[in-house]
Order: C-alpha cells, then sequence, then structure tokens
C-alpha cells in the first residue's frame, strides 16, 4: 500500500510539476499585454533568466544534497520552492500598477520556479527510476508524459481563467495542489533506491559529454516551441491569444501523446530507432514555421503539434540511456542532464528577445536558425546511440 502512494505521490508530482512549469510561458500574451504588464520581447524573455540559472545550480547540486539530506527531503524541498513561485506570480498581480515591483516579483518567482524544478524533477526521475528498475525506460517515459500532461493542461487553464476574468486562478490552483503534495508526501518513505544516496559522485566518464551536449540543444529546440510559440503565433500570424494558447496546447499535448506512444511499442519501434527520428521531425517542423505566411493559423497548430511529436521522447530517454550507460555517476545522470537542458532552455529563453529587438530577426527568422540546431541535434543523436547501453565502467572515466 505504501509503495503505491509513494508512485501516487511521484507520477502526480510530475503532473503538477509540468503544470507549474508552463504556466508562465503560456500566460506569455498576459505578460507583453499593456493592459496587465506590458514587458517588451527583451524584458519576458529575460524574465526565464534566473529559473534557468537557479534550475541549473540546483540540478548540479542535487547528487550531493540527496547524499546528505535524503532524496525525501530535496523533493519536499523543491515542492516548497514550486508553491513559492506560484505564490509569487497570484500576488505579483497587485503590483501591476508599479511596473518595477511588478517585474521583481516576477524575476523572484521565475528563480524560485528554476530551483524547484531543478530539484524535483532530478528526484523524481531517480525515484521512478528506482520503482521499476526492471522498466527504466518506460518508468522514465511515463513520468515525462504526466509532466508532458501537465504543460499541455496550462495555456488551456490560462485561456480558460483569463477567459473568466482573472488569469491568475492557474497559479492559485496549482499553489493549492503543491500544498496537497506536500502534506501527502510527508508521511513517505521516498527513497531511491538502496545505497544510492551513499554513493559519492566520481569523476565525469569521457563519454557523460555527449549527452550533456544532446541535452543543451535539446533544451534549445525545446524552448523555441514552449516559450515562444504564442508569440509567433500572434506577432507572426495574426492569431487570436485563445487560438495561440490552442498552438501551445497542442505543442504540449504531443509531446505527451509521443512519450506515451514510445513507451507502449518499444517492442515494434525500439526506443533507440525513434531517438535518431524525432530530431529530425523537429527540423521539419521548424522549416514549416519559418514558410508560414499571416493568416495561416491552421497550419502553425499542426507545425507546433509535430514539433511536440518529434520532442516528445528525447529528454527522458537521454535521462535513462545515461543512467545505464555511465553506471559510475548513475545516481547523478538526471540531475547533471537537467542542468544542461536548462542551460540550452536559458540561451533560447533569454537569447530570443535581444535577437528580435536588436539584431531585427523575425521569429520566423529564428525558426529558421532552429532547424540548423535540430538537425545537429539528429547528428549527435546517432553518437549517443552508437555504444548502445553499455556501461561505461570506472576505467573508462576521465577527470573533468
Amino acid at each position: 500500500m505504501a509503495e503505491r502512494a509513494e508512485v501516487a505521490a511521484v507520477y502526480g508530482a510530475g503532473l503538477v510539476q509540468g503544470v507549474a512549469l508552463v504556466t508562465f510561458p503560456a500566460a506569455s500574451a498576459v505578460f507583453t499585454s499593456p493592459q496587465y504588464y506590458n514587458l517588451s520581447s527583451t524584458q519576458y524573455g529575460a524574465m526565464f533568466l534566473p529559473q534557468a540559472i537557479t534550475a541549473i545550480l540546483a540540478a548540479l547540486l542535487g547528487a550531493g544534497m540527496t547524499r546528505s539530506l535524503g532524496a525525501k527531503r530535496i523533493f519536499l524541498l523543491g515542492l516548497v520552492a514550486n508553491l513559492l513561485a506560484m505564490l509569487l506570480l497570484v500576488l505579483s498581480q497587485g503590483a501591476i500598477g508599479n511596473g518595477s515591483l511588478a517585474y521583481l516579483m516576477l524575476l523572484l518567482a521565475t528563480t524560485s520556479l528554476g530551483l524547484g524544478f531543478g530539484l524535483t524533477v532530478p528526484a523524481l526521475n531517480t525515484l521512478a527510476a528506482s520503482s521499476f528498475p526492471e522498466r527504466v525506460d518506460s518508468a522514465v517515459l511515463i513520468l515525462n508524459a504526466l509532466l508532458g500532461l501537465g504543460t499541455a493542461l496550462a495555456p488551456v487553464f490560462v485561456a480558460l481563467f483569463t477567459g473568466l476574468g482573472f488569469w491568475w486562478g492557474l497559479p492559485l490552483c496549482v499553489a493549492i495542489l503543491l500544498a496537497g503534495l506536500l502534506v501527502f508526501s510527508l508521511r513517505l518513505p521516498l527513497r531511491a533506491g538502496e545505497g544510492a544516496e551513499a554513493q559519492g559522485t566520481p569523476a565525469l566518464p569521457a563519454r557523460f559529454w555527449v549527452f550533456a551536449a544532446f541535452a543543451l540543444l535539446y533544451g534549445i529546440v525545446e524552448t523555441m516551441n514552449g516559450n515562444w510559440a504564442t508569440l509567433y503565433m500572434t506577432e507572426s500570424l495574426g492569431a487570436s491569444t485563445t487560438i495561440a494558447s490552442v498552438a501551445l496546447t497542442a505543442f504540449w499535448a504531443m509531446v505527451t501523446v509521443g512519450r506515451l506512444l514510445f513507451a507502449f511499442i518499444e517492442k515494434l519501434f525500439p526506443e533507440r530507432r525513434a531517438y535518431v527520428v524525432l530530431p529530425f521531425v523537429i527540423a521539419l517542423a521548424f522549416a514549416i514555421l519559418t514558410r508560414l505566411q499571416s493568416g495561416s493559423v491552421a497550419q502553425g497548430i499542426l507545425a507546433f503539434g509535430l514539433a511536440g511529436l518529434g520532442c516528445s521522447a528525447l529528454l527522458p530517454l537521454t535521462i535513462s540511456f545515461g543512467q545505464k550507460e555511465l553506471t559510475t555517476i548513475a545516481a547523478a545522470v538526471s540531475g547533471f542532464v537537467i542542468a544542461f537542458y536548462q542551460m540550452g532552455y536559458g540561451i533560447a529563453a533569454f537569447g530570443v528577445g535581444p535577437l528580435q529587438e536588436n539584431a531585427g530577426l523575425s521569429l520566423s527568422a529564428l525558426y529558421g536558425w532552429a532547424v540548423v540546431v535540430a538537425l545537429a541535434l539528429g547528428a549527435l543523436a546517432f553518437v549517443v546511440v552508437r555504444r548502445g547501453a553499455q556501461p561505461v565502467k570506472g576505467a573508462q572515466a576521465a577527470g573533468i
């Protein structure tokens, strides 16, 4: 019974974390609207920089903190940080008349969200893998599918609450769910497997940097969809805010569908085959986006859905492949991969705004450059799967 409760807590937290993570980009139209926060593209992009920095630091330090504090405490700390982020976002609504104060509160909120994401997600991946050691790939894919489901629901709820006249209803609901998860999880053991917390982290194997580079490039291509889809739909294609939310929902919904699909058809279409195909699906979606004209709203939604399918299984499979292959640092792989993913997230989240305002590049042009990144990701995918799941032993480790 206790094991079922732990599984429910882990997978439930994945779902709620997904909603929390996309609450900010899903509300991009609110943040840039003159009626609300009136942020420029650069200010909007910069809002995610502290999130990326704190997520990277939390993910990198998470393995050491887990050894000293335990997986359960790290998980709970992550939930508290997420809860604080949602509360700050709700409270910032009262400071809209004071632009500087409102923006400061938003920066503090994304800082807290980055800390929560960086602590919670690696812990959840490790706990899920530990709960199902014979089906690690599927366990991690399903966890990330639930996280993806949460990300798909966020723009739907933002649009719903905005239509009702209080968009901040979503972060308020997420805060309530996080508080409930905290209370529910306090009584659970939530251990990451026997001996996992007591192991030290040895030098990183040279092979690790292949996974790190893949995670960084993946972070860029995912964020080009997750953070900028809504603004692309409204600015480049002339879509309404509601329709733009549909495009973002299509992206995250297909991320979820793809993760579930590849978890259940692994015998017909092995994960490693999917891994080398999916980056080229992303490249195709970006190529379509560069050619769309104003008014091509339906095509834009379909293109973002295709991009979501391409992104779907890549990050969770990178984590599970790394955990199986890099045995000398298996307990820390999830955190390290998330850290490099967040570096890519930061590059795309912050970099697009200045390129638009200072270099004069349109989002359509930037999606053209993203095609190149997706193709590089595809080439690197072949390097990741080249060795298969053969463990990297101590003799193959290289210092950092």
